[in-house]
């Protein structure tokens, strides 16, 4: 019982980090700074969220694989791959799209658009991901 509710905690931190900064914080930083400040600071942001995630991924795996012995192998399983998905999109983003964006950024390429447009397509699934695994917990 208390494992579960310690799951509980650690699915409603993830999904409601990852909205907070993706659909409050950084939205209202380039809403009130000039876009250089408010991109520097979102960086920043955004990659507290990918340590972040990265933390409440493996807590969950541990979770899963302690605190759920009274679920089925099924329920255990599909909520495993929710929460591997929701770091496997942290891994692409981070450390693989982020320093592309980067360099593209630096170096004026106009791929930075492209780039910044997959990134928040990943951003937008890893956020519905989490809305589903805070679903799968009750």
């Amino acid at each position: 019982m208390m494992l579960a509710k310690v799951r509980l905690l650690v699915a409603a931190l993830w999904a409601g980090s990852l909205w907070t900064v993706g659909y409050l914080v950084a939205p209202t930083l380039f809403a009130s700074l000039d876009r250089v400040l408010a991109g520097s600071i979102a960086g920043l942001v955004f990659h507290a969220e990918a340590m972040l995630s990265l933390g409440c991924g493996a807590a969950m795996g541990v979770l899963l694989f302690f605190g759920t012995r009274d679920w089925t192998p099924k329920r255990r399983r599909s909520v495993l791959l929710i929460v591997v998905a929701m770091v496997m999109c942290t891994v692409a983003s981070h450390f693989g799209i982020q320093p592309m964006m980067a360099a593209a950024k630096a170096s004026g390429d106009a791929s930075f658009g492209k780039l910044h447009g997959i990134s928040s397509t990943i951003y937008l699934v890893q956020s519905l991901l989490a809305g589903w695994l805070l679903w799968k917990q009750a």
